[in-house]
C-alpha cells in the first residue's frame, strides 16, 4: 500500500489536493485488495463503547460502603467468639439489602439496552468504478462513498459534487435545521457547524445526493473525538452517595470511640479480655443501625418505581435523590426544549398578517396563493398509512406543507390540478426555488427563497391590487425579513407570476406575496415545567449549538432568560483551565450559550461544579455526552436520544418530556426528607441501646444487653416503621421551597443534638423502669438478671416502635406521619412479629426470653408509653429551636 496521508485540514483543502493525499480516485473509488489493506492499516470504522458494567460488578457496589464494612468486621468477630447466629444475622441483612439494590440497578441497566439503536448500517461505496453497498464499519480513508436523502453519513469527508444536499446535523452540532452542503474550501479557522463542504459521520441526508471523498474513520471522527471526551470524563460521585459516606464515616468513628472507651474502663475495672470483647461486639451492633442500608435501599427503590410510572429509567439508585438536591439544569435546546421541527407561525403579506388561531383580515387571494405556492414549489410530501405518518423531505418544506394543510388545501389535489411542467432547484448561488405550472390553459411559476434576493426577482407586489415594487418597498420588506430573523425566525419569502404560455425564465416579473416566519417551536409542556423549576428556585441554563438568535428568542419565549441578557457565544469561551473567576462568574449567571461544542458543554459543567452546584445535564445527541455523564445527574431521552448519550446517563426519560424532570426533582425532595427523618428514627434507637449497654458495663449492673438482642430490636422492630418513614408524602409546598445546600449534610448539628436528647430519654426510662423494677421488687439472683434483662429488651422494643410518631414537625395528633397509613401497618405489624416470634422455643432461647408478671409487664409498657410523653412534652415548650425539629 501506497503512503496516504489523512492528517491535513479537509475542509481547507481542494478536492483535487486531498484526492493526492489521500492517494484515491474521484471517478473509480479505491480498488477491493487496496480497501482491504487500508482497512487492516486503519482499522474498523466503529466508535469505541465504553465498557458495559458487569452484573458482577453491580453486584460488588452494593458492598462498597464504611457501614458494610463495619458490619463485616462485627460478624467476623461473633464468628471467631463463635457466636454463630449473631454473625449470620449480619451476614444475612447485608444480603437482603444487597440483593434489592442489585435486582434494581440491574434492571434498570437492562430497560436502557432496550432502548439501544443497532449501529451497524449499511454504506455505497465506489470500489473499481463499481457501486457496491456494504457495512459502514469497512469504510476506509479514500474511499468515494454514494449518499442519499434518508441515509445516515458513515464517516467523516469532503463533498466531491452534490445535488440540492442538506445534511441535519443536530445530533452533531444542535443545529435544528438542515445544512445546504455543497463542495467549496473554507478557511481554515471555520468552526465545526460552518463547515459546510464537509459530511460528519452520524448526522442524516435530508434532501438530495451527494458523493464524498471519506477523510477520517472511527475514532478520529468527529463523533470519535466526543467519544474519547465521555470516555475520558469522570463520572461525579452523586451527593446522596457522597454524603451517605461522609455520615458513615462519622458514625464509625463515634462508634470506635465508644468501644475502645468503655473496652479500656473494662480493662481497668478489673474485667476479663475475652468479656470485654464481647461487649465490644455488641456495642458496636448496638451503634451500627443495620437496617440504614435496607432502609435507604428500598426508600430510593420506590422512589425508583415510582419514576418508572412517569416514563423515567433510573440506571442508579442514588440518582434518585441527586435530583431533589438539582440547583441547575443545564439543557439542550433542539428535541429537548423544542420539536426539533420547523413550523409556520406568521405570515406577513402586504395587505396584513396571518397568525395562527388570530383571524386574517388581509386578501384572501393573497393568502391563498401563498398557501398553494407552499405545497407546488416544494418537493417534501406527508404520507399517511392507516394511522402512521411519514414527513419525507426538507423540515423546511414539511413546514410549508402543514402550514398548506391547515388552511384547507388538499396537497395531492392541489398537485394533480396544477400540473409541474418544469423546475429550477434551490442553490446556495440563487437562494430561490422556483416551479412551473399548467393549470386552465393558463401556467403559473411559484418560487420561495431568501428575501434579499427573491426580491430582487420581483416587479410588482400584491397589495389591493398589482403595484410596482420599487427599490424604497424591496429596501422595506427586507428590513423586515431581517428584524424577524433577528428575533429567531427562519425568513422566506413567496412570489408567484401568471402567464398564457410559459415564460422564458422562472426568476423574472414575479409578484411579491409575502413573507413567511417560521421556528423550531418549544415542546408544549416546557414552559410550566421550567416555570416549576423557577419557583422550586432551580436555574434552567440553555446550551445549543443553535444561531444566538434563535437560542436567545427561545430562551426569552420560555422565560429562561431575559430580552435584555445577551446569549454567551462559543467563539468567546475558553479553555477552562484559562478561565479567570469573573469570567466563570460570567458564565454562572448567564443562562444561554449558543455555537458550543461539546468540549464547551463540558466546561459549562465544570464551571457550575466548581461553584457547588449540583448540576443535572438534560440532552439527547452525541455532543451532550460527555456534559451528560460529567454532571451530577446525567438525563438522557429516550426517544431521540442517541445511543451515546443513553450510555452515559443516570437516567433516561422514555418519552422524551421535559416535564418529568420536574416530577423527578419533586420525588427526589420528598425522598431526602424521608432519608433524614428515618435515619433519625434508626440513630436515636441505636443510640439509646449504646447508652443502656455502656451504662450497664460502667456502672457493673449484673444485666446487660445480648448481641443477638439488639439485632433483634434493630431488624424486627425499628426495621418496618423505618420503611415506613422512607415513603411518606411530602409536603404540598415543597416545590415551593428553595433547594437545599448541596453541603447540607443528612446529619446536621440540629439534628444530633435532638438525636442524642432522643437516644438519652428511652435509655434513660429503659434503665430506670429495670431499676424500679429490681429494686422495689426482686432480690439480685440469677433469676432477677434475666428479668431485669428482658424488661429491658422489651422497654427499648415498645419505647422505639413508638418513638416513630415523634419523627413529625406538627401537632401530634395531626402531622404527616400520623397520618401515613404504613407507618401504622408497620407498628401493628411489629408487635405481631415479635408476639409470635417469642412464642416460638427456639428463639425464646437464644434470645434468653423468661417469663413475666403483669406488673412487669405494666412497668414495660409504662415506661415505653412514658418517653414519648417526655419527648412531646419538650417539644411542645419549644426547649429545641424549630428549625432541629425533624421535618
Amino acid at each position: 500500500m501506497e503512503q496516504i496521508r489523512n492528517d491535513f485540514t479537509f475542509h481547507a483543502t481542494t478536492i483535487e489536493e486531498a484526492t493526492a493525499l489521500l492517494n484515491s480516485d474521484t471517478e473509480q473509488g479505491l480498488t477491493i485488495d487496496d480497501a482491504k489493506q487500508r482497512l487492516e492499516h486503519f482499522g474498523s470504522n466503529a466508535i469505541d463503547e465504553a465498557k458495559a458494567i458487569s452484573p458482577f460488578k453491580i453486584l460488588i457496589n452494593q458492598f462498597k460502603s464504611p457501614i458494610v464494612f463495619l458490619l463485616l468486621f462485627a460478624a467476623g468477630m461473633s464468628f471467631w467468639f463463635k457466636e454463630w447466629l449473631d454473625g449470620i444475622a449480619i451476614l444475612l441483612v447485608l444480603v437482603i439489602n444487597a440483593a434489592i439494590g442489585f435486582y434494581m440497578e440491574f434492571t434498570a441497566h437492562k430497560s436502557v439496552k432496550a432502548l439501544k439503536k443497532l449501529s451497524s448500517i449499511p454504506a455505497k461505496v465506489l470500489r473499481s468504478g463499481k457501486l457496491h453497498e456494504i457495512n459502514s464499519e469497512e469504510i476506509v480513508p479514500g474511499d468515494i462513498v454514494y449518499t442519499e436523502a434518508g441515509d445516515m453519513i458513515p464517516a467523516d469527508g469532503i463533498i466531491i459534487r452534490s445535488t440540492q444536499l442538506l445534511i441535519d446535523e443536530s445530533a452533531l452540532t444542535g443545529e435544528s435545521v438542515p445544512v445546504e452542503k455543497k463542495n467549496a474550501v473554507l478557511p481554515e479557522e471555520t468552526i465545526l457547524g460552518d463547515r459546510t463542504n464537509m459530511a460528519f459521520k452520524a448526522t442524516n441526508v435530508s434532501k438530495g445526493n451527494a458523493h464524498i471523498l471519506v477523510g477520517v474513520t472511527g475514532m478520529k471522527t468527529e463523533l470519535g473525538k466526543i467519544a474519547n471526551l465521555v470516555h475520558s470524563s469522570k463520572q461525579a460521585a452523586t451527593p446522596l452517595e457522597k454524603k451517605l459516606e461522609e455520615f458513615s464515616k462519622r458514625l464509625i468513628f463515634i462508634t470506635i470511640g465508644i468501644v475502645v472507651l468503655i473496652f479500656i474502663i473494662g480493662l481497668i475495672n478489673g474485667e476479663p479480655i475475652i468479656a470485654m470483647l464481647q461487649t465490644s461486639i455488641a456495642l458496636a451492633v448496638a451503634a451500627i443501625p443495620e437496617g440504614l442500608p435496607i432502609v435507604a435501599t428500598m426508600t430510593l427503590a420506590q422512589g425508583m418505581l415510582k419514576m418508572a410510572r412517569y416514563n423515567v429509567i433510573v440506571k442508579k439508585l442514588s440518582a434518585v435523590e441527586t435530583l431533589g438536591g438539582t440547583n441547575v439544569i443545564c439543557t439542550d435546546k433542539t428535541g429537548t426544549l423544542t420539536q426539533n421541527k420547523m413550523e409556520v407561525v406568521f405570515v406577513e403579506t402586504p395587505s396584513g398578517t396571518w397568525k395562527k388561531e388570530v383571524d386574517f383580515n388581509g386578501s384572501k387571494e393573497q393568502l391563498d396563493l401563498i398557501s398553494k405556492g407552499a405545497v407546488l414549489c416544494n418537493t417534501a410530501d406527508i404520507r399517511t398509512s392507516g394511522k402512521e405518518v411519514k414527513e419525507i423531505g426538507d423540515p423546511l418544506e414539511i413546514a410549508l406543507l402543514k402550514f398548506a394543510k391547515d388552511k384547507g388545501e388538499d396537497i395531492d389535489k392541489v398537485r394533480k390540478d396544477f400540473l409541474k411542467k418544469d423546475e429550477e432547484p434551490f442553490s446556495s448561488e440563487t437562494k430561490i426555488m422556483s416551479t412551473l405550472h399548467e393549470h386552465d390553459g393558463k401556467f403559473y411559476v411559484f418560487a420561495k427563497g431568501a428575501a434579499e434576493e427573491l426580491l430582487l426577482k420581483c416587479t410588482e407586489v400584491f397589495e389591493d391590487t398589482l403595484v410596482a415594487m420599487d427599490a424604497t418597498k424591496k429596501e422595506q420588506w427586507i428590513a423586515s425579513a431581517e428584524r424577524f430573523a433577528a428575533s429567531g425566525h427562519r425568513m422566506i419569502a413567496m412570489a408567484y407570476r401568471k402567464t398564457d404560455s410559459t415564460p422564458p425564465s422562472l426568476v423574472e416579473e414575479l409578484v411579491f406575496l409575502g413573507l413567511v416566519g417560521m421556528i423550531d417551536p418549544p415542546r408544549p409542556e416546557v414552559q410550566a415545567a421550567i416555570n416549576d423549576c423557577k419557583t422550586a428556585g432551580i436555574k434552567v441554563v440553555m446550551i445549543t449549538g443553535d444561531h444566538p438568535s434563535t437560542a436567545h428568542f427561545i430562551g426569552t419565549q420560555l422565560g429562561i432568560s431575559t430580552k435584555e441578557e445577551i446569549p454567551v457565544i462559543g467563539k468567546d469561551m475558553k479553555e477552562f483551565e484559562e478561565l479567570g473567576e469573573e469570567e466563570k462568574q460570567h458564565w454562572i449567571n448567564t443562562s444561554v450559550f449558543a455555537r458550543v461544542n461539546p468540549k464547551h458543554k463540558l466546561d459549562l459543567v465544570k464551571v457550575f461544579q466548581e461553584k457547588g452546584y449540583v448540576v443535572g445535564m438534560t440532552g439527547d445527541g452525541v455532543n451532550d455526552a460527555p456534559a451528560i455523564k460529567k454532571s451530577d445527574i446525567g438525563i438522557a431521552m429516550g426517544l431521540r436520544g442517541t445511543q451515546v448519550a443513553q450510555e452515559v446517563s443516570d437516567m433516561v426519560l422514555k418519552d422524551d418530556s421535559f416535564s418529568s424532570i420536574v416530577v423527578a426533582i419533586k420525588q427526589g425532595r420528598i425522598i431526602f426528607e424521608n432519608i433524614k427523618k428515618f435515619v433519625t428514627f434508626l440513630l436515636s434507637c441505636n443510640l439509646s441501646e449504646l447508652a443502656v449497654i455502656a451504662v450497664a458495663a460502667l456502672m457493673n449492673f449484673h444485666f446487660q444487653m445480648l448481641p443477638l438482642q439488639i439485632l433483634f430490636i434493630n431488624l424486627i422492630t425499628d426495621l418496618l416503621p423505618a420503611l415506613a418513614l422512607g415513603v411518606t408524602r411530602g409536603s404540598a409546598d415543597i416545590m415551593k421551597l428553595p433547594p437545599r445546600n448541596s453541603s447540607e449534610p443528612i446529619v446536621d448539628k440540629s439534628r444530633w443534638k435532638l438525636i442524642f436528647f432522643y437516644s438519652l430519654v428511652i435509655a434513660s426510662v429503659s434503665t430506670i423502669g429495670v431499676l424500679i423494677n429490681h429494686f422495689y421488687f426482686h432480690n439480685e439472683n440469677a433469676s432477677d438478671a434475666a428479668v431485669c434483662n428482658n424488661i429491658l429488651f422489651f422497654t427499648l422494643i415498645f419505647s422505639q416502635l413508638f418513638h416513630v410518631f415523634n419523627m413529625s414537625s406538627g401537632p401530634f395528633f395531626n402531622n404527616e406521619v400520623i397520618r401515613n397509613k404504613y407507618v401504622w401497618y408497620s407498628v401493628i405489624a411489629s408487635l405481631l412479629i415479635l408476639m409470635g416470634v417469642i412464642q416460638i422455643s427456639y428463639v425464646r432461647e437464644a434470645l434468653n426470653i423468661v417469663s413475666m408478671t403483669l406488673q412487669e409487664w405494666i412497668i414495660i409498657l409504662s415506661a415505653s408509653i412514658s418517653s414519648v410523653i417526655i419527648i412531646q412534652v419538650v417539644k411542645s415548650l419549644k426547649l429545641f429551636k424549630e428549625k432541629e425539629l425533624p421535618k
